[in-house]
């Protein structure tokens, strides 16, 4: 696809041509076959622990948006798969330096070009969106959009950092829980039950 036809599907929400840019969903999970995964979420809580050593000695480590990591203490220093649902500064972009990009977003005219053509790109499909959000009653986060699919990989194990559901806030901005558009009750509800389920899925 060249950057003009991206540029068109994007505006005219053609998902077909955006999609074939994404590397299947099955091929996403397999990578994650046997692996130990670190998903590190944005609660300002985080920043209080020390688990930076345990989120980098994990397998694979994949990071939410912006992904702020004010200590290298707490949050770890690698960032293998970052998955977005906003745009990403390009000081952000060498800051991480991720080695595959997760769009999530069901806003397509948010994904641009560099992100689309990186290596190992993957397009979440809007209907699992839609899925998800008919399940909570509310628009789903990034770091449930995540958990839902991780879960259906083979990985051996899946630690949560920074996933208090909005208790201490966010360290990428300064809104309140009431000022977006999130269930975070039904989203800890929807984790809790599967934990209960899948023993591989651990808080810390």
């Amino acid at each position: 696809m060249t950057r003009l036809g991206f540029h068109i599907a994007r505006i005219l929400r053609q998902e077909a041509p955006l999609a074939a840019l994404s590397i299947p969903q099955d091929t996403l999970l397999a990578d994650l076959r046997g692996k130990r995964v670190a998903l590190v979420g944005n609660a300002r809580a985080l920043a209080e622990t020390a688990h930076g050593p345990a989120i980098d000695a994990q397998d694979v480590v994949i990071r939410i948006n912006r992904a702020p990591m004010p200590d290298a203490r707490s949050h770890g220093t690698r960032t293998d798969w970052l998955a977005l649902a906003t745009s990403l500064p390009e000081a952000d972009r060498a800051r991480l330096n991720p080695g595959r990009i997760l769009w999530m977003s069901h806003k397509r005219k948010r994904l641009d070009w560099r992100t689309a053509t990186s290596p190992g790109f993957y397009l979440h499909p809007r209907a699992e969106y839609d899925r998800l959000k008919a399940t909570l009653g509310a628009q789903p986060t990034t770091g449930i959009m995540l958990i839902d699919l991780l879960a259906r990989s083979e990985l051996s194990c899946l630690t949560l950092y920074g996933f208090d559901f909005f208790a201490s806030l966010s360290l990428s901005g300064s809104r309140t829980a009431e000022k977006v558009p999130h269930d975070f009750a039904a989203e800890a509800g929807f984790v809790e039950a599967l934990q209960n389920r899948d023993s591989r899925i651990i808080r810390a």
